[in-house]
Formats: C-alpha cells, sequence, structure tokens
C-alpha cells in the first residue's frame, strides 16, 4: 500500500492517504443483488454464485441492534452501532434516493467479527441498476495506522473499471455524477490510481471531500485509543491526565459532524420532489431557512430561467442573473421592496459573488463590514440595502452542475447568531452540490420541454378558423408529459375551385424520430395537394415516397377534399380510423364506411376514394387513435363513445372539440398522442357563384372585365370594381396568349372574400419576372401581386388555374 505517494513517486510532506480493496456490489430495481466482486467474496463471505440473484438485504450488513457481545451470523441480521445516519436497509429498500454512509459490524465465518464502512450510492437510468454499493474492512484502515500519523480527515471511495459487471465502464466514466462534490480531474485521477491496482479500491486522505464521506474517520478513533493507552500508562506513573477533556471535545466534535449528515440528508430528501423548475428553486430556499440560515437568496442564470441553452466558459461581468427566491425569517415584506424576486443584475468583478461564480467554490465572509456593505449595496440604485445586510455572517456557494454554474445562493445569518465557519463552508458547498444537481435536472427538463414544444408548433400547421365554404376546429395533445412531440399531425390544404383539403395522419411509434417523419410526411402531402392530386393518386404517391425514404417509415393517414359548390366530399384512406360525419338535419352521426386501405410505407396496396354528398351545416371529424384506443378495451368502444359525443349539439366550434376530449379522456389509460380536426361544411351558395367560358380572343379581355364589373355590381361589391377589373384583365389576356385550344373559364365567388379563378389548358405555372423599362411584357403578374389580397398557381389535370383574392369592403 501506499501512503502520501505522489504519481512521480515523490512523498508528500502533508497529505497523507492510503489504498485498501473495496467490496463492489450492485442492487437492481427488485433488491436483488446483480453484481458480487472479488472483494464482496473477501469481505462478506459469500461466494460470487451464492449473491447473484439473491435479496441484497440478506447479505449485506442492514439494520437491527443487537447486544455488543451476541453472535451474528452471515445470513441473519447485522449489529449497526453509532447511528450515523440513515441504516442500509433504508437505501437498500428504495427510500431514500440520494447517497449516505454508515458502519456495521457482521460475523464472517473463519474470520471472527468484521467492522464494515459502507456507502451507499443511488443511479439512475435505462438499465436495471438501481443501487451501488461500496464496503470496505475497517480492520485494515486500523493495520495501516502508525502512531506518528497525524489522523485521516477523510474516506473516500473511488470506483474501477475492472468489476466485470455490463454497467462498470458507464458507472467509472460517472463518478463525478455520482460524487457531485469531486471535480472531473479529481475523479480522473482517483480512477488512474485505481487502474495501477486492477480492483476497485478504497483511498483514504486529510484533503479529499465527496458526499456522505464518513468524516468521524476510522484512524481518527485508532489515535482516540491509543491516546487511552498512553494515559492510562501515563496515571499509572503518576502523571498529569488530559485525556478526559479530550474524549468530551472529540465527541463535541462528532456530534456536530453527525447533525450536519442528519441536516444533509433531510435536506436532500426535502428537494427535488418534481422537474418544475420554480417548485425546485423553492424547495432549495426553505430548506436551508431557518435551520442553517436566516436569510436566502438564489440567483440563477437568465438563461437557464429562461430553459434556454447558453454558452460554455465562466460567467463575466456582463452576465446576467435573476434573483428567484428570497427566503427569511425577518419581518414580512422586508426584503420584498429592496430585493424583489424576478429582478436581474449583473454582479461586479469585486464582489464575493463574482468570486463565487468565477471560481465555483463557496465565499465565506465572517461578518459582513461598513465599507464592503456599501460596495454591495451600490449595485443597488435608489435602494439601501445596507440594514439588510451589514454586520450579518454571509456564506455565498455556488449551484452548479457537470462543472457548469448554474446560479449561486446568498446565505446570511442575523448578527446575534454564530457566524458562519469552514465547518459551514463545508456543509454549505454539500447543500449547493446536490441542490446544483436537482437544479440542473430541472433545467434540463424545462429546456428539453420548451425545445420539444418549439418543435411541436413549428410542425404542426395553424389553421385558419375559416377556409373557403368551411369552418375548422383542430386539438393536439401529446401522449405523455415527458414526450410533448410525436408523429400525430392535421392540415388543410386551399385548393382550387375555392376546394380545401383536409388531412389526418399518425406516424407509427412515438418520440423525435416519428416527428421527423411526421414532418417529411406533412410537407409531402402539402406539395402533392398543391398539385391538385386525387385523394387515391395522392396517397399512392406518398406510399411510394416512404418506401424510398425507408422501412421504418409507417403511417395511416386519411385525406378528405371538400367541394363547397358541388356539396361533396371527396375521401381516401390508407389504415387510418374512420372519420365521423354529424348530419346537420337530424343531429345523427355515423362513422363513414370507407375501404380502409393499408398504412402508408407497406407498398403494393391499392388505394381507393370515395364521395359522400354533405349538405350546408354537416361536420365531419377527423382525429387519430390515441383519441379512441385504450388498452386493454376493444376500439369499437371509444368509436362508439366519439360517435356519440361528435353528435352531441355545442355553442362553437371550440366547444364541440372540447366536449369530444373530455369524453373520450375521461376513461383513462390514453398512451398515445392526439390529433383531431373537425370542420363545419357551411357550402357555398349558387348565388355567390358565377363563371363565364371566355373565347381564345384578345379582345375577349375586354368582355371579361365588363361581366366582372357587372356581376360586382349586382353583389353590392361595387367598391372592388376598378381593381378586380385590372386583375382580372391581366389573368385573362394571359391566359388567351398561352392556352392551346379549350375555351378559358373565369369564376367569380363570393365568401369571406372575392375569390377569382382563370383556368385554361396550359401546364406551365406562370413565374414573376423583373421587367426592365423597355420591356414590352412582365409586368402583369407584379401587379396581381401588389393589389391582390393573396393570389397563386396550381396545376390541374386539365392545364393550370391562376388565382387571386381580395378583402370584402366593411359594410
Amino acid at each position: 500500500m501506499d501512503r502520501g505517494t505522489e504519481s512521480d513517486g515523490a512523498v508528500t510532506e502533508h497529505a497523507v492517504s492510503g489504498r485498501i480493496p473495496l467490496a463492489v456490489v450492485v442492487v437492481d430495481r427488485e433488491g436483488l443483488v446483480s453484481h458480487w466482486s472479488s472483494g464482496a467474496r473477501r469481505l462478506f463471505g459469500a461466494a460470487k454464485e451464492e449473491a447473484i440473484g439473491r435479496p441484497a438485504v440478506d447479505l449485506l450488513p442492514v439494520s437491527g441492534a443487537l447486544p455488543e457481545d451476541d453472535d451474528v451470523s452471515l445470513y441473519g441480521a447485522y449489529s449497526a452501532y453509532d447511528g450515523l445516519g440513515h441504516d442500509l436497509e433504508t437505501s437498500l429498500d428504495g427510500r431514500l434516493y440520494y447517497p449516505a454512509a454508515g458502519r456495521a459490524r457482521l460475523t464472517v465465518p473463519e474470520r471472527d467479527r468484521v467492522d464494515v464502512l459502507w456507502w451507499a450510492y443511488p443511479l439512475v437510468g435505462p438499465g436495471p441498476e438501481r443501487m451501488l454499493v461500496l464496503g470496505a474492512d475497517v480492520g485494515r484502515l486500523q493495520e495501516e495506522d502508525r502512531d506518528d500519523d497525524p489522523g485521516y480527515e477523510r474516506v473516500a471511495p473511488g470506483f474501477a473499471l475492472h468489476t466485470d459487471f455490463p454497467g462498470a465502464e458507464e458507472l467509472a466514466r460517472r463518478l463525478p455524477e455520482i460524487l457531485p462534490s469531486m471535480s472531473v480531474e479529481e475523479g480522473a485521477r482517483i480512477v488512474g490510481q485505481i487502474l495501477e491496482l486492477g480492483y476497485p479500491v478504497l483511498e483514504f486522505s486529510q484533503n479529499d471531500r465527496v458526499p456522505v464521506t464518513p468524516d468521524w474517520g476510522v484512524p481518527r478513533r485508532v489515535e482516540r485509543r491509543a491516546r487511552r493507552e498512553r494515559a492510562a500508562r501515563a496515571a499509572a506513573q503518576g502523571l498529569p491526565l488530559a485525556q478526559e477533556h479530550t474524549d468530551e471535545v472529540e465527541d463535541l466534535e462528532y456530534a456536530a459532524v453527525r447533525e450536519r449528515l442528519e441536516f444533509l440528508n433531510e435536506v436532500s430528501g426535502r428537494i427535488g420532489t418534481s422537474l418544475d423548475l420554480a417548485r425546485t428553486v423553492i424547495e432549495v430556499s426553505r430548506a436551508v431557512v431557518p435551520r442553517f440560515t436566516d436569510v436566502a437568496g438564489t440567483y440563477l442564470r437568465e438563461q437557464v430561467v429562461a430553459g434556454e441553452g447558453f454558452a460554455e466558459g465562466v460567467p463575466d461581468t456582463t452576465t446576467m442573473w435573476h434573483r428567484v427566491a428570497i427566503e427569511h425569517t425577518d419581518e414580512p415584506g422586508r426584503w420584498d421592496d429592496v430585493v424583489p424576486v424576478g429582478e436581474a443584475m449583473p454582479f461586479p468583478a469585486h464582489t464575493p459573488f463574482f468570486q463565487c461564480m468565477t471560481t465555483g467554490e463557496p465565499v465565506l465572509v465572517p461578518r459582513i463590514s461598513e465599507q464592503m456593505g456599501h460596495a454591495i449595496a451600490s449595485q443597488f440604485e435608489k435602494r439601501d440595502i445596507r440594514p439588510l445586510i451589514t454586520h450579518r455572517s454571509m456564506l455565498v456557494v455556488p449551484l452548479k452542475a457537470r462543472n457548469v454554474v448554474l446560479g449561486f445562493m446568498i446565505l446570511l445569518r442575523h448578527p446575534e447568531r454564530v457566524e458562519f465557519n469552514d465547518m459551514d463552508r463545508v456543509t454549505g458547498a454539500e447543500l449547493a452540490a446536490r441542490a446544483g444537481l436537482v437544479l440542473d435536472n430541472a433545467r434540463m427538463y424545462t429546456y428539453q420541454e420548451s425545445v420539444a414544444e418549439t418543435l411541436q408548433d413549428s410542425m404542426l400547421p395553424h389553421i385558419p378558423p375559416r377556409m373557403a365554404g368551411c369552418d375548422i376546429a383542430t386539438r393536439y395533445l401529446p401522449g405523455t408529459l415527458l414526450g410533448r412531440v410525436g408523429g400525430d399531425w392535421f392540415d388543410s390544404v386551399k385548393l382550387p375551385g375555392a376546394r380545401t383539403a383536409l388531412v389526418v395522419g399518425d406516424v407509427m411509434g412515438h418520440g423525435l424520430n416519428s416527428a421527423a417523419m411526421m414532418g417529411q410526411l406533412r410537407t409531402a402531402v402539402q406539395t402533392m395537394a398543391a398539385l391538385d392530386l386525387p385523394p387515391a393518386q395522392l396517397l399512392r404517391n406518398l406510399d411510394d415516397l416512404a418506401q424510398r425514404l425507408g422501412d421504418t417509415y409507417l403511417a395511416t393517414c386519411l385525406y378528405a377534399v371538400y367541394d363547397p359548390i358541388a356539396g361533396e366530399l371527396q375521401i381516401a384512406n390508407a389504415g387510418h380510423i374512420p372519420p365521423v360525419l354529424v348530419r346537420a338535419d337530424d343531429g345523427r352521426s355515423e362513422l363513414l364506411d370507407l375501404p380502409t386501405g393499408a398504412p402508408i410505407g407497406v407498398g403494393g396496396v391499392p388505394f381507393e376514394a370515395v364521395r359522400v354528398r354533405v349538405e350546408p351545416g354537416d361536420r365531419i371529424v377527423m382525429c387519430t387513435d390515441g383519441l379512441v384506443e385504450v388498452r386493454g378495451e376493444d376500439i369499437g368502444v371509444g368509436l362508439a363513445t366519439l360517435c356519440e359525443s361528435a353528435a352531441h349539439p355545442a355553442a362553437s366550434m371550440d366547444d364541440a372539440c372540447d366536449m369530444i376530449i373530455r369524453a373520450l379522456n375521461t376513461r383513462g389509460g390514453r398512451k398515445d398522442d392526439v390529433a383531431l380536426l373537425m370542420a363545419r361544411l357551411n357550402g357555398i351558395e349558387p348565388q355567390d357563384v358565377a363563371a363565364w367560358r371566355i373565347a381564345l380572343d384578345p379582345a375577349e379581355a375586354g368582355r371579361a372585365r365588363a361581366v366582372v364589373r357587372e356581376q360586382l355590381h349586382a353583389w353590392g361589391l361595387a367598391r372592388l370594381g376598378d381593381t378586380a377589373e385590372l386583375l382580372v384583365s391581366e389573368l385573362v389576356t394571359n391566359a388567351v396568349r398561352h392556352s392551346h385550344s379549350r375555351p378559358v373559364e373565369l369564376r367569380l365567388v363570393r365568401g369571406d372574400t372575392l375569390l377569382c379563378e382563370v383556368d385554361d389548358d396550359a401546364h406551365d405555372l406562370p413565374n414573376l419576372l423583373h421587367a426592365g423599362p423597355l420591356d414590352e411584357t412582365g409586368r402583369g403578374l407584379r401587379v396581381v401581386s401588389t393589389l391582390a389580397r393573396e393570389w397563386g398557381a396550381s396545376r390541374t389535370n386539365a392545364g393550370k388555374t391562376v388565382w387571386f383574392e381580395l378583402t370584402l369592403p366593411r359594410r
């Protein structure tokens, strides 16, 4: 065993360290032993074959106080003594979610009694491991003790790669996370020393500090026994005795350390009860007031509060810090006006706060002097903070995780209370380390929620509530709180002829991959809908696309085209649940009987479209299966509930959607995402549509202007006459010039806007051109683009349609 040896072989003068073989046990989520190292076999006396798969409480030193002289068998209860913190059984049964440590005495066959130090570290992650338990033989430390040693302040467990179970390498990589107060560099140093020996070891030193380290230090007790023996010899020789006083002082120190550990364990149990950042901040503040401090102010980086990421690196004088919580024992309101929660500010370089956030180490100010109080108060414009802080003891502790400072806490004690000392600084650092990890978890959850919501919002369309001849309402519900993105989507697309495409789809699976696939498929549907493909042909092309993208692209889709002039729905289905049609005349609802088809991505399956006659006021409800399907229940029950709730009268479309959601969500058991689209099919009355056929003669542009002027006058829209005539003239002139043989069709539709469409048999779509001063053409579409509310062009089976809309004048 090396003692006080650096990597280059030089012997240090002050640091005292050593290495002792360490037992490593991993307990799974069922409480059974999943790993039992050779060190565990030597320490606890059970072979690996006996231990694997057995309950950990049967093999490890748990609880149960027995008389000092009673024998304790290996497979019975173990005697825990000194009562330091929680016993190991509390950790093993899952009641503790933070590191713990302790000592126990057990009897091992053929070895008599063995004193054991143990550490228990909860493990989190997708694997089956729940608890890492480390154990060491106290006797080995006692054997290494020498009378001239100054005594060991700390004992720090280290964890190596050579433990031959699947999670060993991952656990070694996460050493700084398992032991939050340890830096990455310190963790690498310990692991490097471990690798020299090739098996897990226990390192003890005066200098190291890790969570739940048994600060009582075993060699110190060896020293106490040695001093008592020397005192006994001195008494036999008639020399003066000072041992009783020394033991009393040490007992007081031990009691103080024990109180600190109990406090840290208590705080760890009170923080991190949720992933809500604001709630976590309040929990951290209230956990330390008034037991540890009288005032606790918490500051976080601006980006942490906003749920955003931020660049790595040390904060500087421009970094903005938000005051997110103030907890105190002063009279109510005393701090609120001077240092209100929500304020953001930078901190100058001369302040202890700046020192804390740049070094990542606690800063202790035993008493805030008048001069320091004035310097701190200078940051607060028109507010005198000096009466609140001067002559108080202050401790500033960093809130950091993974070596990144997220914020800091300012802790103040009243002048009449004992000042913060070095032990308080260590306790504050430990508290901040645990709080930092909890806050970082909440921060990452908040950040991921923000990213997920942004991603989902960007992928789901913002559908206008009114399209030509129909009103639309939509709802989207994520499947779980921890997964805000999924593969369900809805959409609506404006089509020529005042028609509207209605789409609902569901990519199989969950999470970001499904969301990414959904984005690709939705974009493809938008593109093909703009080409005015028939529903069955669109699904055929989408299926081909999904197969080209990869084998994992599977989705269901329902695609419907509503023609408000003809009063007709044309629908094609690709493995999706059928829509519900609610009739306006009698309020009855029915599931439309459609050819089911196969999901998108299967390939080789034909799709068929169905035409359904609808009347003004009918409603169509399209949704994904997450709304109607519940695990363990026939989907027919959900579909029946959907029909019943959709038929129920409601004051508005939004109310109707909410009624459906409430009716189906109350059953419980829903795990999938939900997309819901409801459209009220209002139709367009024949008197609101006017159409003309224009011969392929340039002189016909004048007739087009005349019939448009006359029709607008009949509709009471004469104020739109000049603009409409000009734009119609441009479109008709272009159509007549480029058409081949079929007459041009001109149509006006009066709805929420004035829609004008011009059809011809040329397939080339027009483009905006830059016309020079001497060019005779190229200005017509630029005029249309400037004066129209909206305009566009799309291909049709027979050619193309160019259209524009004008806003109706207010009455």
